[in-house]
């Protein structure tokens, strides 16, 4: 008896045991071997993922979509939302909230870590992509962003944060960077240098960095809250040693990020190297608006971004009406270039109810106008497929078709900006920023420099419609073409100012350029309330007819960064 005691004893504890066991393989189960630990993770397997994320999201803003909106560029293929701002509310930031979250694992990592320089650079970046999202919406979750983890509703449900929230939080977060970022890079114990894509762990650069988003966001206020931007610009500007900017014009401060080019994922976008039909580089043409800014200014930099017209038209009225003559294309020598030539009897335009006038026979520049109909048989194309090429328009320049080139760089801040925002600042708003002049010609010199033109800045700076004049105008319609490829600051600064004066095409969605993008359609569904409110918080225009949702979400109902000051119209 007392055996079969024993026996039963035995068998219990036996089990108790193996459910213990069992009991443990369970939560080893539910720890997924291939993941990263957030408690453990080095920051920099993070942090690098963080860097090339939003660098590749800045240049495919600046470089597509938004280079339509400041026709930089225009397309003729797919056209709509590049040309027309046909968004229809599909411009998602859950991309940028993907990147923030990752951020904000590093800057929690520098905190455990006492790492200051993974806090300063995390809060650098988290003010690059919150000042990209209000920039782009208006009102955004901020406050109660990047708790999901939490579970509870105001982190699953976060509220949209005014505008004014969000810039002085962003204003807050680059005052402690620069405080975090301002030692030695041998006083910081944890090397970044391997993931730092931007300025390979140099914490002096990236401390400039910080101050020059200041300085962007300062002036993004400075038509809303005057007082506010005066006294953080001139601060500033009167204690370099404390606040260090991107001045540098031989280019080596820029945020930037080059291309590794080794497959679609880490090359130049649009490129043809992973395009088998090269569709996406063709659909790409210059804009006209841009175009002829460019050619009146004779600015060098045109031949670095586009070429020429691989056929350029002319008119031949030497042959008698009625002949109906179109001559084939055919060699000829213009300035010692062997081109191609395609003339055009008058009476060919007269059956198509055109006149000499409406067509460009310009020999080397040709853009598309904006938001056209029709534009890949603009200018005579004989391209009857519509398959992009328009030998008579000039197609972007051929190191846009390369994965990787010196040239080929996401570009997300530069001392071209600093230098013009320095000389508006000066100039049109009359605050202690500095010489206007002198930061203006930097400005430019600083472009030159970048693009590989700087032999003929002082000839450029010579010319009576480019020597300073002291107007808003002149500044930022530089500091706009200076933003070619990086077209998203340019629509900052022109809903702020209204510069360069634009005017939407025939076939765009709005009369006037937008000022802002739909909030999308997975927040109207999911967060609605929120939403709403923060869509009712929109200034409704004239213009807020025009789009797919309504006008309280409107592209062109004004946030409140631009309510009440009459700008960009």
């Amino acid at each position: 008896m007392k055996t079969v005691r024993k026996s039963i004893i035995l068998s219990i504890g036996f089990l108790c045991l193996s459910v213990s066991a069992c009991k443990k393989d369970l939560i080893k189960m539910n720890d997924n071997p291939n993941g990263a630990n957030p408690a453990t993770i080095n920051p920099n397997l993070v942090l690098s993922t963080v860097l090339t994320t939003a660098g590749m999201q800045m240049v495919n803003l600046g470089y597509q979509d938004m280079a339509g909106v400041m026709q930089h560029t225009q397309k003729d293929g797919w056209t709509t939302a590049h040309n027309e701002y046909d968004w229809a509310g599909s411009n998602s930031w859950s991309e940028y909230y993907d990147v923030l979250r990752n951020n904000q694992l590093v800057y929690n990592r520098g905190v455990a870590l006492n790492s200051e320089l993974h806090q300063g650079v995390a809060l650098v970046m988290k003010s690059l992509l919150f000042g990209l999202i209000t920039d782009l919406w208006g009102d955004a979750p901020y406050t109660h962003a990047l708790q999901g983890q939490d579970g509870t509703p105001a982190s699953t449900l976060p509220v949209f944060d005014a505008q004014q929230t969000i810039y002085t939080g962003i204003l807050a977060d680059l005052e402690k960077a620069n405080t975090l970022l301002s030692k030695p890079k041998s006083a910081y114990s944890n090397p970044i240098d391997a993931a730092d894509v931007y300025y390979q762990g140099d914490p002096v650069k990236w401390r400039k960095m910080a101050n020059s988003l200041a300085l962007r966001y300062y002036m993004r206020l400075s038509e809303k809250l005057p007082q506010i931007a005066k006294a953080g610009i001139e601060k500033m500007v009167a204690d370099p040693a404390q606040y260090p900017l991107i001045m540098n014009v031989d280019g080596s401060e820029d945020a930037t990020m080059s291309f590794p080019g080794n497959s679609n994922a880490d090359s130049w976008p649009a490129n043809v190297a992973y395009d088998s039909d090269s569709s996406n580089y063709r659909r790409l043409k210059m804009c006209s608006t841009f175009v002829k800014a460019l050619q009146n200014l004779r600015d060098p930099r045109l031949g670095v971004w586009a070429n020429k017209v691989q056929c350029f038209l002319l008119v031949d009225d030497t042959k008698p009406a009625g002949t109906g003559t179109v001559y084939k294309p055919v060699d000829t020598v213009v300035n010692g270039e062997q081109r191609k030539v395609r003339y055009i009897s008058p009476d060919v335009l007269a059956a198509k109810g055109l006149t000499v006038n409406d067509i460009n026979q310009d020999q080397n520049y040709v853009g598309l106008p904006p938001a056209i109909s029709g534009p890949a048989v603009y200018n005579l194309s004989p391209d009857a497929s519509q398959a992009s090429r328009n030998p008579h328009v000039s197609w972007l320049n051929d190191i846009y078709k390369q994965p990787k080139g010196p040239l080929l760089k996401s570009r997300i801040i530069s001392a071209a900006e600093v230098r013009f925002i320095l000389a508006e600042a000066a100039a049109v708003k009359g605050w202690a920023a500095g010489d206007a002049e002198t930061n203006y010609k930097a400005g430019i010199q600083a472009s030159f420099n970048v693009w590989g033109v700087s032999g003929s800045t002082a000839a450029y700076l010579a010319q009576p419609a480019v020597k300073f004049n002291n107007t808003q105008e002149q500044i930022i319609v530089q500091k706009w073409i200076a933003s070619w490829t990086a077209a998203t600051e340019a629509w900052a600064d022109y809903k702020r100012t209204g510069y360069p004066v634009l005017k939407a095409g025939p076939y765009a969605k709005g009369p006037v350029v937008p000022v802002r993008l739909y909030y999308m359609l997975e927040e109207r569904n999911l967060n609605k309330a929120n939403e709403e409110a923060a869509a009712g918080r929109l200034e409704v225009t004239t213009y807020s007819s025009f789009g797919a949702n309504g006008a309280n979400n409107s592209p062109w109902s004004k946030p409140w960064v631009l309510q009440g000051t009459g700008k960009p119209w």
